[in-house]
């Protein structure tokens, strides 16, 4: 097997947990804690329950995956922003 090979599952979020991660129903009925990938750090783009997600996992841990995309259209849309 190659380094890159990853599996990829879509998903639902569960819940959100401590320090950006979620556990997540896969469609094939399992649950797994995922952690939210550089990139939707980056920009910034918050999942919450009920979110359809994408999921890559390595075949080597089948119990944890990195979140790399939300599906859009489920999140709630909020009319303003929020400052800091």
């Amino acid at each position: 097997m190659a380094k890159e090979e990853v599996l990829t599952f879509d998903g639902v979020i569960d819940e959100i947990l401590p320090d950006a991660r979620f556990r997540v129903v896969l469609e094939n009925g399992h649950r797994i804690i995922a952690y939210t990938a550089g990139r939707m750090r980056r920009f910034r783009i918050r999942s919450v329950v009920g979110d359809a997600v994408r999921i890559e996992m390595t075949p080597y841990d089948l119990d944890k995956g990195r979140l790399v995309y939300r599906e859009r259209g489920n999140a709630p849309v909020t009319g303003q922003r929020q400052r800091r």
